[in-house]
């Protein structure tokens, strides 16, 4: 796996992604808060870790890579922040879809 702009490498079966941007007005025109906004479920994929590990110590790549879109679940992961960039750590069972 290549190094990322961040230099995040996710381990085993995780993955890091950035999350789309919320919405700021609904499909009438009402401009929303921050408050109101929902987090979106979606976003790109910047690293992905090794893979799955099985019983006898072999790895079996994920299914995703780095640059993919995806839907996942909505309290999937763990947000953390490097620098001024906020990130999404979750793992490959988490993701719902790729688009």
């Amino acid at each position: 796996m290549a190094k990322n702009k961040t230099n995040l490498i996710p381990l085993g079966d995780r993955v890091v992604l950035q999350r789309d941007a919320a919405e700021d007005t609904t499909a009438g025109g009402i401009v929303l808060p921050d408050s109101a906004r929902d987090k979106p479920q979606r976003g790109t994929i910047i690293a992905v870790g090794e893979g799955h590990t099985r019983n006898d110590g072999t790895k079996i790549a994920l299914t995703v890579k780095a640059g993919d879109k995806v839907l996942f679940s909505s309290y999937a992961g763990d947000e953390i922040k490097v620098d001024d960039a906020e990130y999404l750590l979750l793992r490959e069972s988490d993701i719902l879809a790729t688009f």
